[in-house]
This record gives C-alpha cells, structure tokens and sequence, in this order.
C-alpha cells in the first residue's frame, strides 16, 4: 500500500474509534450513582453511614428518672449511637442537638435507638414540654406533663416511661460499652414483663457509669386505666419492679 493511502486508512480507522467512544457512557458518570450490582441495586460500602435517617421517622420522646429526664428515640445505625449535646431550655421548650459521630464507620440498616437527656433547671415535669431536636434528627415533639405522685428513683436506679402506644424506654446506667440485651417484652394488665439476656462469658466492659436507654416493643394488652409497672429481670435485673411514667 503507497504511503497516501495509508495515511487515508489510518484516518478513517481513528474517526470510527472516536464515534463509538462517543456513543459509550463511561461508568459511573452521568447517572451520579455507582454501577449496579448483579441484584440491578447500587452496591454501597458497608462501612458507610446510613446518614440521613432524620426524617425517615419521628423522634419519639419519654419522661424518665422520675421527671429529671427524657428518653428521645431516632432511627439509624444500630452500630454508631447518635452524639447528644448538651440542652437548653427556655420558655417551655427544650432544646437539644442530636447528630451522628463524626468518622465512624457505621452499618446501613435501620433501627431505633434510645437516648438519654438529662434536664436543665427550670423544666417542671408536671407542665407539658415541646422538645425541637437539632442536628442530624432534627424533628421536634411534645411530652404531656406528667400526673398525680411522681416516684423520684435513687440515683443510678432504673426507670421507665412510655414513649407510644406499645414502646416503652428502660434507663439503666453502667458501662456503656455494655448495654441490656432486650430479649422479650410482654403485657398483661398492669404489669409489663421486660426479660433481658444474660451476660456474654468473659465479655469486657468499661467501668464507667452511663446512661443507657433500652427501646423496648411491647406485646400483649396493658390496662389503660391502671398505673402500669415494668418488671425488668434478667442480666443485671433481679425482678426490679419500676413505674412506667406518662400514658401514650
């Protein structure tokens, strides 16, 4: 082949090349998604935060120790529990920032997890309290001020108080590198049954001493007309009978 047409051929071999690159999306770009799996779903880290779960449900919130606190329930990360600042209050409304810890690595399902907030001076737990939550789960809610004789528990004691219609929020304090494990839940009457599971053998915790906030689901039928009592046993439990504040 002369030289001449050798050029020509190259020339058209390189413009056809050009032409079908055109016609390919690369991966990744143009879609703003990672390229899907075998299952047709984006593949995702699963090292990755699940983020955004604010807004997926609403903060649910519970009077606990005796009114000197609350129990605020949000929805993420079983494996990274959400950082709670420190709260306001001012004019009925408390005000609190609740945000995920900032790099970790955190698992992506989707379950509810309890938080403990200790209350400002000035908060009356007779009076109802808006509560505006900040942050990564900003949502706001409202507590009914709570009724009749309210049981004011020794400190570091167990407490509970309702947070819907069949959840109710255990506050234990110990180590919280080794929370309660909720086994079972279940009503009868005035009485709601709460079993935790035993201790893991040879299982290291930290000798702090923390709140710990355990949502617990309850089946069965509670006496809506009663004053209603948990009985916490199992793990560090031994029947420990506490009231369940407010009414859902």
């Amino acid at each position: 082949m002369t030289r001449p047409r050798l050029l020509l051929a190259l020339a058209v071999l390189g413009a056809g090349a050009m032409m079908l690159a055109g016609c390919a999306t690369p991966s990744g770009a143009g879609s703003g998604s990672a390229a899907p799996t075998e299952s047709g779903s984006a593949s995702a880290s699963p090292g990755a935060s699940s983020g955004g779960a604010a807004g997926t449900d609403d903060v649910e919130a519970a009077w606990l120790d005796g009114g000197r606190g609350v129990g605020l329930v949000t929805y993420g990360s079983s494996s990274c529990l959400p950082v709670v600042g420190e709260p306001t209050y001012a004019d009925g409304v408390l005000t609190v920032d609740i945000s995920d810890p900032e790099g970790e690595a955190c698992t992506r399902d989707l379950v509810p997890r309890g938080s403990y907030v200790g209350l400002p001076e000035g908060v009356d737990p007779t009076r109802e309290l808006e509560i505006v939550v900040t942050g990564t789960y900003a949502d706001d809610t409202d507590l009914d001020g709570l009724e009749g004789e309210i049981a004011v528990p020794e400190e570091f004691a167990p407490s509970a108080g309702w947070a819907d219609d069949d959840m109710l929020l255990v506050l234990s304090w110990g180590s919280s590198t080794c929370p309660p494990v909720l086994e079972s839940a279940e009503a009868a009457g005035a009485e709601v049954q709460v079993r935790f599971a035993e201790p893991v053998a040879d299982q290291v915790c930290t000798a702090d001493m923390a709140p710990r906030v355990t949502v617990v689901m309850v089946t069965g039928d509670v006496d809506d007309d009663a004053a209603v009592t948990a009985v916490l046993s199992g793990g560090e439990f031994a029947d420990v009978r506490v009231p369940v504040l407010g009414r859902a």
